[in-house]
């Protein structure tokens, strides 16, 4: 093993190995085809609608119990939390990030690392919910990767060596870069985080061969979107119009909405669609309005950066419900029409169910067991209907130094967190990785200084219930019915896969890996990790074997905000592994 300059560590037995696996660069006709090549995964979500659904069955409900783990790979050193990467596969050779923004290549088929990359972070990095990283994206020749000081990373896909480093965003500011960018008709697209800073939220492309900039669009009312041409700046019309419209005075020059999950894409209706977060402070009182484009589902033209319609699930947040959560796009049959539909689990508690083609509101119902904010939705525009008293009270208009707290379910930590739900394209049904909490909070007087929290508030999360706080739902988009659910002692924080062999893949805190029949629920598989699994399983075939691989590595929000929560969770044991298992051919064998 050698390391130089660059912080790459190259295993030179394995080098002249990764050059002839990487003979194929990723073409934009890969990424689009994605969803129907079970070999490779070259897309954040499994295809780019995100739905996270393979075609493969090789692995079924039959033979599930003969799944076996092949290699496990550590990610080494101190840096041992937070593990939330979904891996890639790319001619029997895996991209995966680690915390710490780091990237490895790894041997598909043995587990031996190519390459190693180490991010050089400043000190002062403010990541708000600890030092995660979800993944890479796959273009040509490169792997390319955000980091936690807002930068964006073109790696050779061989030799680990940069291509090109790019910033994004002033660290400094509070700006981070935690989600996967995607590549989109040609074009790098990233969001940013930094929500919880008083940032300004926004999705930008760029050239992925050069690191160029091609487009920017603010998520926040009121702020200049640009494109760019020969190196120059060209104005593209004001996010919303104009400013201030559902801001009061200059409080959008700070507004939150953070793109920190990034997004999915529909081709048939060449849209991306990215979710924004909270609005700045936390504190609503001292922001009365909607506060446009926080909290919202958002339909963007890859071309330019337009923005086509928006959804807001929860206007004038007071919660930090966010609204990031995945937007994922799925067709069903309604009287006797194809309705081109599209489906998120928000933090809020409620599920939504929109058109994709122009944001309108198909239908939307709780998916948690209780919700307190609010009693229910408007059925013709999906608005919340606000329960009387359930905001928390404003502190200027009571005694003391904050505002009359409240009980609020579900917690902020939400319904359903940055974890990707599945779509399976055989039941019809979402499989959503959900959590039972409430939480006490209340508002404090705050004002915004440049790398400060801007919060304005103060909570205390609690578990709804003695024996479980995960559930994983088995959720049909058509009816709002809850068709099975497995109830988890600890909180679930990662993501969900589905395939056609009947299966649904999750992992648990308490170390497992577990599938489940997709039909009924039944738990018919797991496999103990060692550590918290908070990252996202995927499957493909290699040699006429089908493998399953998933990272390894407790950590993320739960732990460092999740009040009386964390107690259930304190003995958790930190990590950093990629687990690969595989059905062997022997035991291929239909339902």
């Amino acid at each position: 093993m050698r390391s130089n300059k660059f912080g790459i560590h190259i295993a030179a037995s394995t080098l002249a190995l990764a050059v002839s696996y990487g003979a194929h660069a990723v073409t934009d006709e890969d990424i689009m085809n994605d969803h129907k090549t079970p070999g490779d995964i070259v897309s954040y979500g499994m295809g780019t609608q995100g739905q996270r659904f393979s075609t493969l069955d090789n692995l079924n409900t039959g033979n599930i119990q003969y799944l076996q783990p092949v290699w496990a790979f550590s990610f080494g050193s101190e840096k041992m939390r937070g593990q939330e990467s979904q891996p890639m596969i790319k001619d029997g050779v895996m991209y995966v990030t680690a915390s710490y923004s780091r990237v490895y290549a790894i041997d598909a088929m043995t587990g031996e690392e190519i390459w190693q990359y180490d991010a050089r972070l400043p000190d002062g990095i403010m990541p708000c919910c600890d030092v995660v990283n979800r993944g890479v994206a796959l273009y040509d020749d490169k792997v390319i990767f955000g980091t936690l000081d807002a930068k964006l990373v073109a790696l050779n896909k061989d030799t680990g060596k940069p291509m090109w480093i790019k910033k994004v965003a002033d660290y400094q500011a509070g700006y981070a870069i935690t989600a996967a960018p995607i590549v989109v008709k040609g074009k790098l697209i990233t969001g940013v985080s930094g929500g919880e800073f008083g940032i300004v939220g926004k999705v930008e492309a760029y050239d992925p061969n050069t690191g160029d900039l091609l487009w920017t669009r603010p998520t926040v009312e009121g702020h200049m979107g640009y494109v760019y041409k020969d190196g120059k700046a060209i104005e593209n019309g004001i996010s919303g119009g104009k400013a201030g419209v559902t801001w009061p005075g200059d409080m959008w020059k700070n507004g939150g909405a953070a793109t920190w999950l990034g997004g999915t894409y529909d081709p048939d209706t060449d849209s991306l669609f990215f979710g924004t977060g909270n609005p700045a402070p936390w504190n609503s009182h001292l922001r009365p309005g909607d506060n446009l484009f926080s909290s919202s589902r958002l339909a963007i033209d890859p071309d330019d950066g337009s923005i086509k319609w928006h959804f807001q699930t929860t206007p004038h947040d007071g919660w930090d419900y966010d609204g990031v959560n995945e937007l994922i796009s799925f067709d069903y049959q309604e009287n006797g029409k194809t309705v081109k539909a599209a489906a998120t689990a928000d933090r809020n508690g409620f599920f939504y169910v929109l058109n994709r083609e122009n944001g309108d509101f198909i239908r939307g119902f709780p998916f948690v067991d209780k919700i307190t904010w609010a009693t229910g939705l408007d059925p013709e525009t999906g608005r919340p209907i606000y329960a009387e008293g359930g905001r928390p009270g404003d502190p200027t208009v009571t005694a003391g130094t904050k505002g009359n707290p409240v009980l609020a379910q579900p917690a902020f930590l939400g319904g359903k967190n940055w974890m990707p739900m599945a779509y399976s394209q055989d039941t019809g049904l979402f499989y959503v990785p959900s959590n039972e909490w409430s939480m006490d909070i209340w508002n404090e007087p705050v004002s915004y200084k440049k790398g400060a929290a801007f919060l304005g508030a103060g909570f205390t999360i609690k578990p709804a219930n003695d024996d479980y706080i995960g559930v994983l739902r088995a959720m049909d988009p058509k009816t709002g019915k809850e068709v099975w659910r497995y109830e988890n002692t600890a909180p679930l924080w990662g993501g969900v896969m589905t395939t056609a062999g009947n299966l649904v893949f999750t992992g648990t805190p308490e170390g497992y890996l577990k599938a489940f029949d997709a039909k009924t629920g039944e738990e018919l598989y797991k496999f103990n990790t060692g550590s918290g699994v908070v990252g996202t399983p995927v499957t493909w075939i290699m040699d006429g074997e089908q493998y399953v691989s998933v990272a390894s590595g407790w950590g993320g929000a739960v732990p460092l905000w999740g009040g009386e929560v964390a107690k259930v969770v304190k003995e958790f044991n930190q990590g950093g592994m990629v687990w690969t298992f595989k059905l062997p051919k022997d035991r291929v064998a239909s339902n």
